[in-house]
């Protein structure tokens, strides 16, 4: 059973979390993410910024990935929007990665409220653009030049998942 939880909820889980945020934050931060901190630093920063939308994804007691809600678009009595970013095992890429989006993507839209879900992807990242596809996400943008990733003007894709309930 796939279950959504605090990385703190045991000191593995955030290891595990840290482990998989070091080996791919080339796809999921920019030149200016870590802004000179180690990436312990940032990585604790991150969570407590996102918290309490920040979750380790767990299926029998083992960390598959990891999955948080930032720049939240809405007020305390209402959520609008929100940027969906995702990190899983690379022996989970594929179908189980497909399953699970789509488990959360139901989960923020009737526990949060949330109208729309929207990631920000590199245009070279095909496994998560697929992967977004598949779970009910459609291109909405292309933002031309919009930061510098390995010190390289980098353009970003926007992908949009929306609430079908009114």
């Amino acid at each position: 059973m796939i279950e959504f939880k605090h990385p703190f909820d045991k000191p593995a889980y955030f290891e595990q979390a840290l482990f998989l945020y070091i080996k791919y934050s080339k796809f999921l931060d920019d030149d200016y993410a870590l802004n000179n901190k180690n990436v312990y630093d940032y990585f604790i920063n991150l969570i407590d910024r996102t918290y309490p939308l920040f979750f380790v994804i767990v299926e029998n007691d083992f960390l598959i990935g990891f999955v948080y809600l930032d720049n939240i678009i809405g007020d305390s009595k209402r959520l609008h929007s929100a940027e969906l970013t995702t990190c899983f095992n690379k022996c989970y890429w594929g179908d189980y990665t497909k399953k699970c989006a789509r488990i959360f993507l139901n989960y923020c839209f009737k526990k949060y409220g949330f109208k729309k879900i929207k990631a920000l992807v590199y245009p070279d990242n095909f496994r998560v653009k697929t992967l977004l596809k598949k779970a009910g996400f459609e291109k909405e943008a292309l933002l031309k030049n919009e930061t510098l990733r390995d010190g390289i003007l980098q353009d970003i894709e926007i992908y949009s998942a929306f609430n079908q309930e009114r």
